[in-house]
């Protein structure tokens, strides 16, 4: 320990080492709060726990899938990527809102539980897929970068675009056979 006190770090070196700590802080306070804030308007919007808490869990498979696609290209969760993670959790949820409003409707119309399941993810599989792909491919560019500011681009576009292809999935499989 006494040996590093005596070393003479830059103070530029100790002011990014610093902003990167409060950076990581702040966003280990906002992320659950964001998510339990749209758990709340999840649970006010189809007045159900049940149904919110499936739309959420469309947010650890995003996890699984950032995480993978970071490992597999090498590079580090960062202060992008975690702002990556946020913006997968949202194009998650809203891929689980579309899913499960429209088989909560079909089965308010009365429907036999076996055509809810087969028509509701029949009829929703298009705009879920859309929605994913549309993203992915708009943030291709971003994945490969390699001019000035790539190193904040490329960690945002991968977490987002495996967070993507792993909650989509996911999620047709997961609300299909909860519902």
């Amino acid at each position: 320990m006494r040996r590093f006190r005596s070393c003479h770090v830059p103070a530029l070196v100790l002011l990014a080492v610093t902003a990167s700590a409060v950076s990581a802080c702040t966003l280990s306070v906002i992320v659950p709060l964001t998510i339990a804030l749209i758990l709340v308007l999840l649970y006010t919007a189809f007045n159900s726990l049940r149904h919110a808490l499936l739309i959420i869990s469309g947010v650890p498979f995003s996890v699984v899938g950032g995480i993978l696609a970071l490992l597999f290209s090498g590079q580090n969760l960062s202060v992008p990527a975690a702002i990556g993670f946020i913006a997968v959790f949202g194009v998650a949820m809203l891929n689980g809102v579309v899913l499960m409003a429209y088989l909560v409707q079909l089965r308010e119309e009365g429907r036999p539980l076996p055509e809810v399941v087969r028509q509701g993810c029949l009829l929703r599989l298009r705009p879920v897929l859309m929605t994913a792909t549309v993203t992915i491919l708009g943030l291709v560019p971003l994945l490969l970068a390699r001019g000035i500011g790539a190193e904040v681009q490329r960690p945002l576009a991968t977490v987002v675009v495996g967070g993507l292809f792993t909650s989509t999935l996911l999620t047709l499989f997961v609300l299909r056979s909860s519902i």
